[in-house]
């Protein structure tokens, strides 16, 4: 008998419907001789509901009391899921993240799984009943408060108990059919990738592709978990994720040249000017940064000028951490001794990902030629061994991603792609 955790999306439990063919298909994995976990995500768009009645209340709700109430709607599709499962003939129980076992640091809204501790979970499916998590939440080791994981958590969760309870298998559902080689709402001919390693994944998760959060393919590559990314809405075989090529047939997938094209939409871009070209200064500026608790992703710094000493440093972060950056850049000013700041939203990064970028001189090259074709002007570049990022104005990204999608070979020969719930979580 294997142990699969399932996770199910916003968009696979987001009515009644939904919820009972869900069911269905965790009662079928049961049926075949299987241990089932399922976590679940909140319903359809409650999530975004539950925040805007917040703010509706309070512009600023304490972290505490938000975690609070949007944790509410994860119990709420466990809850229906655990009766849909019983009136199928099985035997099934719902728990929070808290009482699964998921403790995580005291950082609301965006907590980490600091440990799985699933013997409430071990005990239950031992029994033969199906164990159904609430994702996205967990309780702090510190405080014992609520908190949740962020946006896209039940991902990790997944992944977390997987690893926890020595699955075989983290089967992510979701409303398309797996990882595509780019957005298959931007790219109608996109491919569908039937296997992928960690290192790919990982790179186009943190470029903006949004079928996997890139913290729970880090979760799943540290423990070596298999994930297999499907359709909650059909029966065909989805994507694979893992450290070693899966074997179809008497063949062993081969590792693709390029994986695909990622997008986001997503950052913003600041720029501090008049940075005096001397040691210390962006050291200064990240430290600033850092201390505010902002990621930042690219990083470019000029030329300085021979007749002034000054330079320009500018950087991307999310949308919603400018604000703070700038706040927290000015309150600085004096320290780091800077001239002024710009900030520009209408950005957005395009991500060419591949491990074959190691062995062929040309890709940059055809990458740059590409966007050059499509009239894409570059304001940024950032490259890894295994990605190139560039930055261009927002209103030119879905060009740009079908631009170099089919320069590299990547349309597939129909529209393949199909998008069931319309959010591709």
């Amino acid at each position: 008998m294997g142990l699969v955790v399932q996770k199910y999306g916003g968009s696979s439990v987001a009515d009644a419907e939904g919820i009972k063919r869900v069911a269905k298909r965790i009662v079928e994995a049961k049926q075949n001789g299987n241990q089932v976990v399922a976590v679940v995500s909140a319903m359809g768009d409650t999530t975004d509901e539950l925040i805007d009645l917040a703010e509706q209340v309070s512009p600023m709700p304490a972290g505490r009391e938000l975690d609070m109430l949007l944790t509410a709607g994860e119990r709420i599709s466990m809850a229906l899921l655990a009766m849909a499962i019983k009136k199928l003939g099985h035997e099934a129980q719902s728990f929070t993240g808290s009482q699964a076992g998921v403790i995580t640091d005291s950082v609301h809204n965006k907590a980490r799984i600091i440990d799985v501790t699933p013997g409430r979970i071990k005990t239950s499916v031992d029994e033969g009943n199906i164990a159904i998590v609430a994702g996205f939440q967990g309780v702090s080791q510190d405080t014992k408060d609520i908190t949740t994981l962020g946006r896209g958590g039940s991902d990790t969760t997944a992944v977390a108990l997987a690893a926890a309870l020595d699955a075989d298998v983290c089967e992510i559902y979701t409303d398309v059919d797996g990882v595509f080689t780019a957005d298959p709402r931007v790219v109608k001919k996109a491919r569908k990738i039937d296997w992928i390693s960690f290192e790919d994944m990982l790179e186009l998760a943190a470029s903006g592709s949004k079928v996997l959060l890139h913290r729970c393919v880090e979760y799943a590559r540290r423990y070596n978990i298999p994930i297999h990314v499907r359709s909650s809405f059909s029966g065909l075989q989805g994507t694979w994720v893992s450290s070693e090529p899966i074997t179809q047939g008497d063949k062993q997938v081969e590792q693709a040249l390029i994986s695909g094209v990622a997008h986001d939409t997503s950052e913003a871009k600041v720029t501090v000017v008049g940075v005096p070209d001397k040691p210390g200064e962006a050291a200064s500026i990240f430290r600033t940064i850092a201390d505010a608790e902002i990621n930042i992703d690219m990083v470019v710094q000029n030329v300085s000028a021979a007749s002034t000493g000054l330079t320009d440093i500018s950087f991307t972060l999310p949308k919603t951490e400018g604000r703070k950056a700038i706040d927290a850049l000015e309150k600085n000013k004096a320290g780091i001794g800077f001239d002024s700041l710009r900030y520009d939203d209408q950005i957005g990064k395009i991500s060419l990902v591949g491990a074959g970028m190691k062995t062929n001189p040309g890709v940059t090259a055809d990458f740059f030629t590409a966007l050059s074709d499509a009239g894409v002007n570059i304001e940024l570049i950032s490259t890894s061994e295994i990605r190139i990022s560039v930055v261009t104005r927002a209103d030119d990204v879905p060009e740009a991603v079908r631009a170099v999608h089919s320069a590299f070979g990547l349309d597939s020969d129909s529209d393949e792609a199909v998008v069931y719930g319309g959010t591709g979580r």
